[in-house]
């Protein structure tokens, strides 16, 4: 079964032409919503279309074509742009939503599997479904085809979100929830700020730099020049490398590991846990720096944890 839904991606991949770009601007020329519809199997795929549509920034909602024929047509206004998903392109619900569209002058869009149907000769562009085998042994339940009609409606949510200039803050503005809105959100959200930040400069000796480390709780020590830049940082595996009866008596900047790994606190949270579990060495703190390299915050890997990023 798997096999010969994989075999109708292809053929659907391997056939896409020019069509699929004025698809797309049809699409994207829609002042208002895109307005996807099916019956059916084709419906349910339709919801999901729509769904995927509005969370990538291309206003878009169901309409159910039975429906649409009893008043919910008048959510169908001037501006928005139709989707309509038909395998054998002779849905009868379809009929009146496709009337409005015409009507109105309304770009209309059509995914089925028939040129020659009157979806598709309706329609501005016609999408066609390469000829592919139901996965169903008998051939007759909608499997192959309506794996078809997701993924090209995947692959136009892709390409119209791309070419709006889409971005990951604008994502996270629809998924504010769960786990995915919490690795989107921003390191200035989560880092900790001024005082909390365990800092010394570079001639501080080892001594009081070990209670200013206890003192913060973050297990490291950023050292900082006299311009203030962040310019190393002395962690666990620092004062056991240069552990010995001279220790108390070194400055910070004698056994700091210079260039440390910073993050800016405009970047996502996912990119801070990527940072922290770069190079093969992980490490549990993260100091934020802003352009000039001078420290704006710190990071932990159980702010992390308590976001849901980890």
């Amino acid at each position: 079964m798997l096999a010969t839904e994989a075999a109708g991606l292809r053929a659907l991949a391997d056939g896409l032409d020019a069509t699929f770009g004025l698809a797309v601007d049809r699409l994207a020329s829609a002042t208002g919503r895109v307005v996807v519809s099916g019956m059916g199997k084709s419906g349910h795929v339709a919801r999901k279309i729509a769904a995927t549509l509005a969370s990538t920034g291309t206003p878009a909602l169901f309409v159910h074509p039975a429906e649409a024929s009893h008043g919910d047509l008048g959510m169908i206004v001037a501006g928005d742009a139709v989707l309509a998903l038909s395998n054998s392109g002779e849905t009868a619900e379809l009929a009146d939503l496709v009337a409005h569209t015409r009507r109105f002058a309304m770009p209309l869009v059509a995914i089925t599997a028939r040129a020659d149907s009157t979806l598709a000769t309706a329609a501005d562009v016609a999408l066609l479904l390469p000829a592919a085998a139901e996965a169903c042994p008998m051939g007759l339940a909608p499997t192959t085809s309506t794996t078809m009609q997701m993924a090209l409606g995947d692959a136009l949510a892709v390409a119209l979100l791309t070419r709006r200039g889409f971005t990951a803050a604008e994502f996270r503005q629809f998924h504010p929830g769960g786990k995915l809105g919490a690795r989107l959100r921003r390191v200035r959200e989560l880092m900790h700020r001024d005082a909390a930040m365990p800092l010394a400069p570079v001639d501080l000796p080892m001594d009081r730099a070990l209670l200013v480390i206890t003192e913060k709780h973050f297990g490291c020590l950023g050292v900082t020049d006299p311009d203030g830049r962040l310019v190393g940082i002395v962690t666990d595996g620092d004062l056991r490398r240069a552990m010995g009866p001279n220790l108390l008596e070194r400055t910070v900047g004698e056994i700091m590991t210079r260039a440390p790994r910073t993050i800016g606190p405009d970047a996502l949270a996912v990119e801070a846990l990527h940072a922290m579990n770069a190079r093969g060495r992980p490490i549990t703190a993260l100091f934020v720096v802003d352009r000039d390299g001078r420290p704006a915050g710190v990071l932990h890997i159980h702010d992390l944890l308590r976001a849901g990023v980890a």
